[in-house]
């Protein structure tokens, strides 16, 4: 039910939109759109999204919710989810299928606001003012139509603030409306654990609880001092949080706003060469710069991991010469790092990550390397087209043939979009 609202001129109307386990559910509407009429709906069934078990990659990203019944969790090893239900079913990630479906959201959230802030791939803010007096309606209206003509469902939150509005898209139950006004916050926020605020993480949480301060409401009547004396800046923005204050816009944008790229992969092999480790790498390199393309970023800082075959792990990070997304100045970023940091051992898997996003509608070049990188994104976008039309295969660097590595194109490693979590500013 929704409560009726007075709204001052100064007022904004916050609309918060996540997608319902977007990575499941935008796989089941692929596959209803393009499946037979024997084609179930997946979202109905134990199932989920995760990595190749035959490939060593088997880990849940997104499990459906009759999978959730049996206790399967996200992050998890397939193997153990398999144990809890027998009949389990694993479809791979598609992650250009997702960049569309996001996309499509986007562009139909357009025809109501002009102020959408993409927040990660699954999340938008839109500015709804101008539906001050029927935001209700028109919240309806936009769930329907996202359900109906795309085919998923969502949570629509909405508040006079960013803050507000994502707490209250995030609320239960799922695929519904959910409001969160000020006056709303001592009924629906206060009494949630504390961790339950945006921006309180395990750690946060931990030091929090040995305060004594368990709920967002003993967080908002906690003496302010006291916090900034215990966790600094970040205890007077969680205050401001657990009050409800958030003054930041929502900012237009039209590309996803992420704070990094990635993507890994579980070798079918153990690696024990340099010349090895770099096409795996290369591969790697190719698919998060083509995603980089796909979402109008450029990066500035790379990060390459690697576990061996002991199940070690560690990793470094490399800050690039001017902001790029070019797959071969990326790479050799890529390749610094890892020569920096490789110990000689077996390794069984690799990952590749970009950080330092901007949008690559301002892109500062020297006079110098303008040529070269002319010649390097006409090369990139090329490949980029011929692959989205022909498939991923169609085109591969000469380096891969008969080496046993194939190209990837984001769908058989943990690879992942990373949202911006650093604040909502």
């Amino acid at each position: 039910m929704f409560k009726e609202n007075m709204f001052n001129n100064k007022e904004k109307i916050i609309f918060h939109i996540d997608v319902n386990s977007a990575y499941l559910s935008w796989t089941a509407v692929k596959l209803l759109q393009y499946g037979d009429e024997s084609v179930i709906d997946i979202r109905e069934i134990p199932s989920v999204i995760g990595g190749s078990e035959e490939n060593r990659h088997g880990i849940i990203l997104a499990a459906s919710i009759p999978a959730k019944k049996y206790g399967i969790k996200t992050g998890e090893p397939i193997y153990s989810a398999r144990l809890k239900c027998r009949d389990l079913v694993v479809y791979p990630p598609d992650y250009n299928w997702y960049v569309k479906a996001s996309n499509a959201l986007y562009e139909l959230l357009c025809e109501y606001s002009h102020n959408i802030q993409r927040y990660s791939i699954d999340e938008c803010f839109m500015d709804c003012s101008h539906f001050k007096e029927n935001y209700k309606r028109m919240a309806m209206k936009i769930k329907m139509r996202i359900n109906e003509e795309l085919g998923f469902k969502v949570n629509i939150g909405i508040s006079t603030n960013k803050l507000l509005a994502k707490m209250a898209g995030d609320f239960k139950p799922k695929d519904c409306i959910h409001t969160l006004f000020k006056e709303e916050m001592a009924e629906k926020m206060w009494a949630l654990p504390v961790e339950e605020l945006f921006m309180v993480g395990r750690a946060s949480a931990a030091k929090l609880y040995k305060f004594n301060i368990n709920t967002i409401g003993e967080l908002a009547k906690t003496d302010l001092k006291f916090l900034i004396s215990k966790l600094h800046s970040h205890g007077k923005l969680i205050y401001e949080y657990a009050n409800g204050i958030d003054n930041s816009e929502v900012r237009k944008s039209n590309y996803l706003e992420v704070k990094g790229i990635g993507n890994s992969t579980t070798i079918a092999y153990d690696v024990e060469t340099m010349e090895q480790a770099l096409k795996v790498l290369l591969s790697l390199t190719e698919s998060v710069a083509k995603r980089l393309r796909e979402n109008n970023s450029l990066c500035s800082l790379v990060a390459i991991s690697v576990k061996t075959n002991q199940f070690d792990y560690y990793s470094h990070q490399k800050p690039l010469v001017s902001c790029t997304d070019s797959t071969i100045a990326i790479f050799e970023g890529v390749k610094a790092a890892f020569k920096e940091v490789w110990r000689g051992e077996k390794i069984r898997q690799l990952g590749v990550r970009v950080t330092k996003l901007t949008s690559n509608e301002y892109c500062q070049q020297t006079l110098f390397d303008f040529e070269k990188n002319e010649k390097e994104r006409k090369l990139d976008k090329t490949l980029d087209a011929l692959r989205n039309k022909y498939g991923k295969n169609s085109v591969i660097r000469s380096t891969f043939l008969h080496s046993g590595v194939k190209p990837l194109d984001g769908g058989t490693g943990s690879d992942q979009y990373y949202p911006m979590m650093s604040s909502l500013l």
